[in-house]
């Protein structure tokens, strides 16, 4: 009998103490002060024992309006931005309709495409400039087309768009009237963010996150803002009719009220963790950081020049250092033999393990490998 594959999550999770965790883009440089009093003193309450407002926390709501600049499009909370996407798919997609998206992608969202029975048209992104333009979508769009699915940042490749890129992709879908959603978890780490909705607000659904900004990837809460006719169809998908877990939106208003004053630090190191990836992984023979410099909090390191598998990367990098970063068949059909991703909202020791590991890896496969 053969052994069963090799499940990396459960490895990781088992041991987590000793992995620097670079594979889910989850941020590890906020404060733990910063949510740690306010679940601290939820708990003393005991609010775990009732449900929260149904609707959200009023203080938060108005917090997440502020912090995004939607005032006039109230915040619809989830139990984490997948859960708004998911929702979104379900409630305005139909059997046939299309929607222009990419590849690389967070495959997740195609997979909702799917099963409302739709489908999506990936364009090839794994190229300059990395990201959809505003012809390219024009030329993409066809009589079924319905949705534009517009990443800022993107995952995994760490690539933006500048805010007349942004306008143009808005005008395109106001014009075919098309819906458009813009997925700004990422936001946050950009240097130049800019929200679909100040161009075409009645077309776009905005969703957002607090995992990967406020480091609360692990307590799921997120959200979608969207014109009202749009939220209250949506809504109808909601499974949280009794609210969303009340330590997560807690955690989230405390992040939230004291963003300005931990933000900048966080956003700082980030961008030093991805420049020192980047470095690292050029200094390798046959590596590449193709799409880097990063506008989020991960890219892509493209490993074909090495001829060696991105689950053998992974692999050994979890086993023999410690160190987890993510293959790219999780997020391109295309091209996910070539690439492995490597997120770094994370503390400098575990860069520096990254430094070490990486090439200690690379020349041991090589070395494993059978001679050509």
């Amino acid at each position: 009998m053969s052994a069963p594959p090799f499940d990396a999550f459960r490895y990781a999770h088992a041991r987590r103490r000793e992995i620097a965790w670079l594979c889910q883009n989850t941020n590890h440089l906020v404060p733990p002060e910063v949510v740690r009093g306010a679940i601290e003193a939820a708990l003393d309450e005991r609010r775990y024992e009732g449900y929260p407002v149904a609707s959200g926390d009023p203080e938060l709501l108005e917090r997440i309006a502020a912090d995004l600049g939607l005032a006039d499009s109230p915040p619809f909370l989830t139990s984490g931005g997948t859960e708004a996407l998911y929702m979104i798919a379900r409630a305005l997609l139909r059997p046939g309709d299309e929607v222009v998206a990419t590849d690389p992608s967070y495959l997740i969202i195609h997979r909702f495409v799917e099963l409302a029975g739709a489908r999506t048209k990936n364009l090839d992104i794994y190229a300059p400039p990395f990201r959809l333009t505003a012809d390219r979508v024009q030329e993409a769009i066809g009589p079924s087309t319905r949705m534009i699915l517009l990443i800022d940042p993107l995952n995994p490749l760490g690539t933006g768009y500048p805010r007349e890129e942004v306008r143009a992709i808005a005008e395109i879908a106001h014009d075919h009237r098309l819906l458009l959603l813009n997925d700004v978890t990422y936001r946050d780490f950009s240097p130049a963010p800019t929200l679909a909705a100040e161009f075409a607000p009645e077309e776009t659904l905005t969703v957002w996150s607090v995992s990967k900004n406020c480091g609360l990837a692990g307590l799921r809460i997120g959200g979608f803002s969207a014109r009202p006719d749009l939220r209250q169809e949506v809504g109808r998908y909601n499974t949280n009719d009794l609210g969303v877990n009340i330590l997560a939106q807690v955690a989230a208003r405390a992040a939230l009220a004291s963003k300005p004053q931990w933000l900048p630090a966080v956003v700082r190191q980030t961008r030093e963790n991805g420049e020192r990836v980047a470095a690292v992984a050029r200094s390798v023979p046959g590596v590449t950081a193709p799409a880097a410099p990063s506008w989020a909090s991960m890219t892509v390191v493209d490993v074909r020049g090495t001829g060696l598998a991105p689950e053998a990367i992974q692999e050994e990098m979890l086993r023999t250092h410690g160190v987890f970063v993510r293959a790219g068949n999780y997020l391109s059909p295309r091209h996910g033999s070539a690439f492995v991703r490597v997120s770094f909202s994370n503390p400098t020791a575990d860069i520096d393990r990254f430094a070490a590991a990486f090439p200690e890896t690379v020349r041991t496969l090589r070395a494993r490998a059978p001679s050509a």
